[in-house]
């Protein structure tokens, strides 16, 4: 009996991190993997990693949420043979928790002092209260939401 209470205490320790690993949303870039829009080793830059899942299950990678939003917009001419209508899923690295998020549902803070590895770039948050502080503390222009951002928005970024 005193065998098994420390292979459950075990069990239960490594299911717990398993599953808060799933939660943070956590990925991992294969190191081959290269962003469709610049061509850089997304690897490189985990604190900026974006990614979109398209329906048959394959994955494009990006560099920062800047390059995904590009692939997004013109999705074809990046990955030739899909459409827009073919991603089933965007995520972006939120910036304080490094947790994968929903593109989709987060708050992007455009205009800050804070650079990614292409530059300027879409500073992106799960919470709006986060956004509006990293706003303040790094001069950000504006809070944008994903139907907010335009290719205008990513031109201006460029």
């Amino acid at each position: 009996m005193k065998r098994i209470i420390p292979a459950v205490v075990l069990f239960c320790l490594l299911t717990t991190v398993v599953s808060i690993a799933a939660v943070k949303g956590a990925i991992t870039v294969p190191a081959e993997a290269k962003c469709p829009v610049c061509g850089m080793f997304v690897a490189k830059y985990p604190d900026w990693t974006a990614a979109a899942r398209f329906k048959d299950g394959t994955t494009s990678y990006y560099d920062g949420p800047k390059d995904m939003f590009v692939h997004y917009f013109d999705t074809a001419r990046y990955t030739p043979g899909k459409r827009q209508t073919d991603i089933a899923a965007l995520t972006v690295k939120e910036y304080y928790s490094l947790a994968m998020i929903d593109a989709r549902a987060a708050f992007f803070v455009s205009g800050s002092d804070v650079n990614g590895p292409m530059g300027s770039e879409l500073i992106p948050f799960s919470t709006e209260k986060d956004a509006k502080a990293f706003k303040l503390d790094h001069k950000g222009k504006l809070i944008l939401r994903f139907n907010d951002i335009t290719r205008l928005t990513i031109k201006h970024l460029n």
